[in-house]
Order: structure tokens, then C-alpha cells, then sequence
């Protein structure tokens, strides 16, 4: 299932966030979502997911989303939303519950994601005895659980120290490459852009257009720290952000 963003603009009262936003994202890739602080990245989101109406234009789904999907779309949080007092498995099972599948379909869907997403060890646990990687995890496995035509990341890893965030990124693309799964992932940081996505939207200071949409045609598993290509390619990207994203935080302070 591919979706197509036709001419979204969103408002808050006066405030125009995104401007006729024209965009299609097609299945089986990572979308990478950049901007400077402000400019609707996460509005753009939540439009997606259908969590807010635009203002202006449609979010059409084009495709059937995968036979066995529960959630056409569902999102992986940046602050985890475990719930603290569910193990692993009962944090995951969660998302399954309202859909009316047996015990044993929804212990054998628990297993098989917490198997994809190396957790198995870790199902009888509660998230304060997990390292913040392995929360995440938990929230990535949750939202495999129902099998969605496209994962809308807001921010994943932006919670996690430097060396975790290394480790995520290289389990996502394992992940990617096993299973070529759909993504759209809101990010502040140009490195995790370059190293997961296949495009990067470069999004201008508010509201919000689309000022370039850079394509990387290296394959993610031949993604590596200090790959000449894409630190050029990652400088490339600040030349175009340095500016407005220092304006933008102006902006914001004098709120």
C-alpha cells in the first residue's frame, strides 16, 4: 500500500504550519522527514495517521494494506508508552487485544515479533528493568504485532544516548532488510536521515513546504559511520537546514 499527500495544509487558528505538502510514499521504503524545529514534521505525522484533519487537501491510501493487517498504520513513540506495570509480552499484546483473535493467535503473534525483534529472552520482563534501547524495542515489536502497511516513527531514538541509537538504527535496518517494511520517521538528527532513509523530505522553516526531496541510492546495509557519500550528502543537508534552522530557534524563543 503506497500513500499520497495531495496539496495538505494545516492551520492552528492563524498560524499556518504545512503548505501544500505534495508527496507519495511507496511501499517497502523509509521516508525520512527533515525540517527545522517548528515546521510541522510532527503535525505533518499526525495528519498521516489521521489523528488531525488537514486544513486543506487529502491523505489518499492507495493499495490494500497486507491481508493479515490489523492497523493499516501505526505509530512507534519517542517516549516509549509502555505501560509500567505489563511485562514485555503484555505490553506488546496490547495493540491485539481489541481485534478479537483467541489466546493462543495472539500468544503466537507475540512470539513471532518479539522473535523478529530479538526480545524473546526478555518477555516475562517490566520495561524499569530494560535499557532504553530495549524499551524501544518493545514499542517497535508492539507495532509489528498488527502487522501495519506503514510504521509512522515520530522521533524514535531521539530519547536515547549516542551509542544506543547506533544499535537501534543497525537493528532497524536488519529489521528493513529482512523484511522491507514501509516507514515514515520525523527526525532532528541528519546522521539517523542518511543512515535509514531512502528519501529525505527537507521541509522549510514554517509553515512548511517541501524545499527538496534528496534520494540515497546506497543500499541501507552498506550504510557505514563515516562513508564519505553520506557525509557529504549529510553536509549537503545542513547547508540547506543551517540557516532557517537557526532562525527558527530565534522564533521559538521569543515565544
Amino acid at each position: 500500500m503506497d500513500l499520497r499527500l495531495e496539496h495538505i495544509s494545516h492551520s492552528y487558528g492563524d498560524v499556518e504550519v504545512l503548505q501544500d505538502i505534495e508527496l507519495t510514499i511507496r511501499s517497502g521504503e523509509i521516508v525520512c522527514i527533515i525540517g527545522p524545529s517548528g515546521c510541522g514534521k510532527s503535525t505533518m505525522l499526525r495528519l498521516i495517521g489521521g489523528l488531525e484533519l488537514p486544513t486543506a487537501g487529502r491523505v489518499l491510501q492507495v493499495g490494500e494494506p497486507p491481508e493479515s493487517s490489523l492497523n493499516p498504520l501505526t505509530y512507534i513513540f519517542q517516549d516509549f508508552a509502555l505501560l509500567p506495570w505489563r511485562t514485555v509480552e503484555g505490553n506488546v499484546s496490547l495493540a491485539l487485544e481489541d481485534h478479537g483473535l483467541g489466546k493462543a493467535r495472539m500468544a503466537e503473534i507475540v512470539d513471532d515479533v518479539l522473535s523478529r525483534t530479538k526480545l524473546s529472552d526478555f518477555k516475562k520482563a517490566l520495561p524499569r528493568q530494560l535499557s532504553g534501547g530495549m524499551r524501544q524495542r518493545v514499542g517497535i515489536a508492539r507495532a509489528l504485532s498488527v502487522n501495519p502497511a506503514v510504521m509512522l516513527m515520530d522521533e524514535p531514538l531521539s530519547a536515547l544516548d549516542s551509542q544506543t541509537r547506533e544499535l537501534l538504527m543497525d537493528d532497524l535496518v536488519d529489521l528493513w532488510t529482512r523484511e522491507n517494511f514501509t516507514a515514515i520517521y520525523v527526525t532532528h538528527n541528519l546522521a539517523e536521515a542518511v543512515r535509514l532513509g531512502h528519501r529525505i523530505v527537507v521541509l522549510s522553516r514554517r509553515p512548511g513546504c517541501i524545499r527538496d526531496v534528496v534520494d540515497i541510492d546506497l543500499p541501507l546495509a552498506a550504510r557505514t559511520m563515516g562513508d564519505a557519500d553520506l557525509e557529504a550528502t549529510q553536509r549537503r543537508l545542513w547547508q540547506m537546514l543551517r540557516d532557517e534552522a537557526r532562525a527558527a530557534d530565534r522564533e521559538l524563543a521569543d515565544v
